[in-house]
């Protein structure tokens, strides 16, 4: 069965980042990311690779983002990332969009390994 959501978790201390990650896997949603959405649940995130940089162009709200280089190893975090901003981060594969105040909750630090795994879901009847 194939899955389309995922929970992010570090990796040494199974701390969970977000238990709802979507993967933004076509162009389009790497385009569309998070714009026209109005709130992220505490719980929620998106996955953009490959992402070296992002912006914050037209969003309503602030995030925290994670970037990770190739391994999953953290490179960079940036709390509290507000509209109408750019960012990016040296060495960084992949980029995580996060609720604001999950890199504090989870206690991710640079140098931490992630680990992406996917959720079993239940069938629907």
């Amino acid at each position: 069965m194939s899955t389309n959501q995922y929970e992010l978790t570090v990796a040494w201390t199974d701390a969970v980042i977000a238990s709802r990650v979507e993967l933004a896997d076509s162009s389009w949603k790497r385009m569309r990311g998070l714009l026209g959405r109005g709130s992220l649940a505490a719980d929620a995130g998106m996955r953009f690779e490959p992402a070296s940089s992002l912006h914050m162009m037209f969003m309503r709200f602030a995030i925290d983002v994670v970037y990770v280089d190739r391994e999953e190893r953290v490179v960079k975090l940036v709390r509290d990332f507000k509209p109408w901003r750019f960012s990016w981060a040296r060495g960084a594969r992949t980029a995580y969009e996060l609720s604001t105040g999950s890199i504090d909750r989870s206690g991710v630090v640079v140098g931490d390994l992630l680990q992406l795994r996917a959720v079993d879901q239940p069938m629907v009847a």
